[in-house]
Protein backbone atom coordinates (compact mmCIF):
# COMPACT_ATOMS: atom_id res chain seq x y z
CA UNK A 1 0.00 0.00 0.00
CA UNK A 2 1.29 3.30 -1.12
CA UNK A 3 0.30 6.47 0.76
CA UNK A 4 -0.03 9.58 -1.11
CA UNK A 5 0.56 12.70 1.12
CA UNK A 6 -1.80 16.30 -0.06
CA UNK A 7 -1.78 19.71 1.58
CA UNK A 8 -5.26 20.47 0.25
CA UNK A 9 -8.47 19.09 1.29
CA UNK A 10 -8.82 16.74 -1.05
CA UNK A 11 -7.33 15.39 -4.60
CA UNK A 12 -9.41 14.38 -7.64
CA UNK A 13 -8.92 11.01 -8.93
CA UNK A 14 -7.48 11.94 -12.21
CA UNK A 15 -4.83 13.79 -10.57
CA UNK A 16 -4.32 11.21 -7.98
CA UNK A 17 -3.15 8.79 -10.37
CA UNK A 18 -0.99 10.84 -12.18
CA UNK A 19 0.61 12.47 -8.71
CA UNK A 20 1.43 8.55 -7.93
CA UNK A 21 2.84 8.50 -10.74
CA UNK A 22 0.61 5.60 -12.34
CA UNK A 23 -0.41 7.09 -15.37
CA UNK A 24 1.65 9.22 -17.77
CA UNK A 25 -1.10 11.87 -18.91
CA UNK A 26 -4.38 13.46 -17.62
CA UNK A 27 -5.59 11.70 -21.18
CA UNK A 28 -4.48 8.46 -20.00
CA UNK A 29 -6.08 8.58 -16.78
CA UNK A 30 -9.30 9.99 -17.82
CA UNK A 31 -9.13 6.49 -20.00
CA UNK A 32 -8.35 4.65 -17.29
CA UNK A 33 -10.80 5.69 -15.08
CA UNK A 34 -13.82 5.86 -17.56
CA UNK A 35 -12.48 2.34 -18.51
CA UNK A 36 -13.43 1.08 -15.21
CA UNK A 37 -10.07 -0.02 -14.23
CA UNK A 38 -10.03 1.92 -11.08
CA UNK A 39 -12.15 1.60 -7.39
CA UNK A 40 -12.52 3.71 -5.13
CA UNK A 41 -13.24 2.29 -1.47
CA UNK A 42 -13.89 -1.28 -3.18
CA UNK A 43 -16.32 0.08 -6.01
CA UNK A 44 -15.49 0.58 -9.74
CA UNK A 45 -15.79 4.22 -10.31
CA UNK A 46 -15.44 6.16 -13.56
CA UNK A 47 -16.08 9.80 -12.56
CA UNK A 48 -12.42 11.02 -12.87
CA UNK A 49 -13.52 14.15 -11.18
CA UNK A 50 -13.90 12.19 -7.95
CA UNK A 51 -12.75 13.89 -4.83
CA UNK A 52 -10.67 11.86 -2.79
CA UNK A 53 -9.80 12.24 0.69
CA UNK A 54 -7.95 11.09 3.58
CA UNK A 55 -9.25 7.28 4.24
CA UNK A 56 -10.15 6.41 1.14
CA UNK A 57 -8.72 3.37 -0.91
CA UNK A 58 -7.91 3.66 -4.45
CA UNK A 59 -7.17 0.54 -6.05
CA UNK A 60 -5.32 0.57 -9.80
CA UNK A 61 -2.76 -1.80 -11.80
CA UNK A 62 -2.76 -4.03 -8.65
CA UNK A 63 -1.50 -0.85 -6.73
CA UNK A 64 -3.99 0.56 -4.01
CA UNK A 65 -3.57 4.22 -2.78
CA UNK A 66 -4.63 5.69 0.88
CA UNK A 67 -4.63 9.63 0.97
CA UNK A 68 -3.12 11.04 4.11
CA UNK A 69 -2.68 14.78 4.94
CA UNK A 70 0.45 16.55 5.59
CA UNK A 71 1.43 17.07 9.05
Amino acid sequence: MKKVTITTEFIKLQDLLKFANLVETGGEAKERIQGGEVQVNGEVCTMRGKKIRPGDAVLFAGQELTVAYAD
